[in-house]
């Protein structure tokens, strides 16, 4: 039987100012440690942000949203190819690891780390929020960090003790998801009729009522993540990977 901490974990977008303990964020990362890795390389690093100064350019780095100004530990995730390739130099072997397929291996290797800290933070009663602007941001924070060649930032996480109640959001239904033995063509009924717990959905029928909308589609694609945002975070993005990983 699946626990139920899956079904009703939430995001955290505002958090106490009770301190997290060091020894907790310790063992939330060493636990985290275990998590799949691609050839057990391990390819990735987070980095801590406690200090006030640099979580106040954080913070500003990641447009001064709640979870990260109210949180009392950022966690930057990154994707590290770095620490791999010079332990092989460091043993006389070559690596060849400056290339987009290692970039999305490391990438895989650090979200799927990321996701482990989260659910063991959860399990240890913190709250936790993913901060989706680490990619719009990516050069500034990795500047700010200090990010030697082959690191990029690719997840970045509010960690804290939550303040208030849970955020109730909606889920697509499994069939939505779940497709069997080959990708499923749904029609477009059904692909309406799969997306009406979106369009019914309380909160996203105000959201698109504040904003004017005729749906919750042109909420999205006009205002959320409209496609002049998506190209321009795009190319930011892949100049920071060329230049990180590609030279």
């Amino acid at each position: 039987m699946i626990d139920n901490y899956f079904k009703n974990r939430f995001t955290v977008r505002l958090f106490s100012d009770k301190e997290v303990c060091q020894d907790l964020i310790d063992e939330i990362v060493e636990a985290a440690m275990h998590a799949p890795t691609c050839g057990n390389m391990q390819l990735y690093t987070v980095i801590e942000t406690r200090d006030k100064v640099m979580k106040t350019k954080l913070e500003a780095l990641h447009f001064n949203q709640p979870a990260a100004a109210t949180a009392p530990v950022i966690l930057t995730v990154c994707a590290d190819f770095n620490r791999f390739s010079r332990w092989c130099e460091l043993e006389g072997a070559v690596p060849g690891y400056s290339n987009f397929h290692s970039f999305i291996v490391a990438m895989t290797d650090a979200v799927i780390f990321a996701q482990q800290i989260c659910t063991l933070a959860e399990m240890e009663g913190l709250g936790t929020c993913y901060l989706g602007t680490v990619n719009y941001n990516a050069k500034e924070i990795s500047e700010l960090l200090e990010l030697p060649e082959l690191v990029v930032p690719v997840a970045s996480i509010a960690i804290g003790y939550p303040k208030g109640g849970s955020e109730i959001v909606e889920r697509l239904p499994v069939k939505a998801i779940l497709h069997r033995e080959k990708y499923r063509k749904d029609s477009a009924d059904e692909i309406k009729n799969l997306f009406r717990v979106k369009d019914e959905f309380p909160q996203n029928q105000e959201f698109v009522k504040l904003n004017n909308m005729p749906s919750l589609a042109h909420l999205f694609t006009e205002i959320r993540y409209p496609k002049k945002m998506n190209e321009e975070v795009s190319k930011s993005f892949e100049e920071l990977i060329k230049e990180k990983f590609m030279k």
